[in-house]
């Protein structure tokens, strides 16, 4: 079987974010990028089915060469090759054309995606590709068993949980649960190591055109301070939830 795991190259979650030219932009500038939280679920999964089941494992990005830290990564994990299309991801349809690219091109079995990327959380590259392939699509997956070409996959939905089953090819959009957070893995240095010679190919992209771009990026507003209310003032604190709060 033929694995591959789409990599988003995400800021850290403990990041200070920043906008410039107007807000039109994300600024860069002292920010830790990781593997996207749930594309490294994924990618753990996909590293089982290479140990338990002799399944081969490539990752792939859209992006610059200063993604290549994290393929790294993913390399270092334990997948056995990396691909970077050489491109902006500025758009999710575009990225889902590259992506398709890519699977045609490799003959691969199964792709296996986060269910969205925790910067901005569109959730739409991996049924774009899907769509683009032709291929079942599971999103919000939380666990998974192939047996030869036959599928069997656990997904979220409102209020408990559906199991599906079916064949490959498929895009598998996962997220915590198809993996239990204590089985995520940290590189060690023997992974480090052999990371270095394992091949990362650079490939140019398709033509594709991109439909939308970033007009303006706003942060939340700020927190308000906290107000102590002594625990014997129950009217103030009615009056203060009533009228400034304005939540009852």
């Amino acid at each position: 079987m033929k694995i591959l795991v789409c990599i988003s190259h995400v800021p850290d979650t403990t990041s200070k974010i920043n906008f410039t030219n107007g807000d039109t932009e994300f600024d860069t500038n002292g920010v830790q990028f990781v593997i996207n939280p749930n594309d490294e679920y994924s990618l753990t999964r996909a590293i089982w089915f290479k140990e338990k089941q002799g399944a081969t494992v490539t990752v792939v990005n859209v992006g610059g060469a200063d993604t290549e830290a994290t393929l790294r990564k993913a390399l270092a994990i334990g997948a056995d090759e990396a691909i970077r299309v050489n491109a902006n991801p500025s758009d999710g349809m575009y990225v889902a054309k590259q992506l398709a690219e890519v699977v045609k091109n490799g003959g691969f079995d199964l792709v296996l995606a986060g269910k969205e990327s925790l910067d901005y959380n569109g959730g739409m590259v991996p049924g774009m590709l899907a769509a683009y392939l032709g291929y079942d699509f599971i999103n919000s997956c939380e666990g998974i068993e192939v047996d030869g070409t036959s599928v069997k996959a656990i997904r979220q939905i409102d209020g408990g949980k559906e199991t599906i089953s079916g064949k490959l090819p498929m895009v598998i959009g996962g997220q915590k649960g198809i993996v239990d957070e204590k089985d995520l893995r940290i590189p060690n240095m023997r992974g480090i190591m052999s990371a270095r010679t394992k091949a990362l190919a650079v490939v140019e992209p398709v033509g594709a055109d991109v439909t939308t771009k970033d007009v303006k990026f706003e942060k939340p507003a700020a927190k308000s301070a906290c107000k102590m209310i002594s625990p014997d003032n129950i009217d103030e604190l009615i009056n203060l939830l009533h009228n400034e709060a304005k939540v009852i």
